[in-house]
């Protein structure tokens, strides 16, 4: 059974930086992708990066370009995401999702984390 569980967020500054980690257990060859969605309250769930455990590929949404930054360590089953320059808009709740392909859309997840918040402060 997958399973994925993130951890790191919290309350932070304008300006500050955070690390999302998301923790995958039960890998097959449905979750070859992990991406990273954010949902702020009464917004729709925002894409903002996925990366290929095999390769390292990246695809970047268009709204953190140069400020967040996936990555993933395969041998801790362990996928981040590197949070600069953060600003109160970037406040919502974090996931992390897997699914077979290097898609931004939602739908294309099947397995997803319970998700962390994540508050900038002004």
């Amino acid at each position: 059974q997958v399973q994925l569980v993130e951890s790191g967020g919290g309350l932070v500054q304008a300006g500050g930086s955070l690390r999302l980690s998301c923790v995958v257990s039960g890998r097959t060859f449905s979750t070859a992708v992990m991406g990273w969605f954010r949902q702020a309250p009464g917004k729709e769930r925002e894409f903002i990066a996925a990366i290929t455990w095999s390769g390292g590929r990246i695809r970047n949404g268009d709204s953190v370009q140069g400020r967040f930054t996936i990555s993933r360590d395969n041998a801790k089953n362990t996928v981040y995401l590197q949070m600069n320059s953060l600003k109160p808009e970037d406040t919502a709740v974090y996931y992390c999702a897997a699914g077979p392909s290097l898609s931004d859309r939602f739908s294309d997840y099947r397995y997803w984390g319970q998700g962390t918040q994540v508050t900038v402060s002004s």
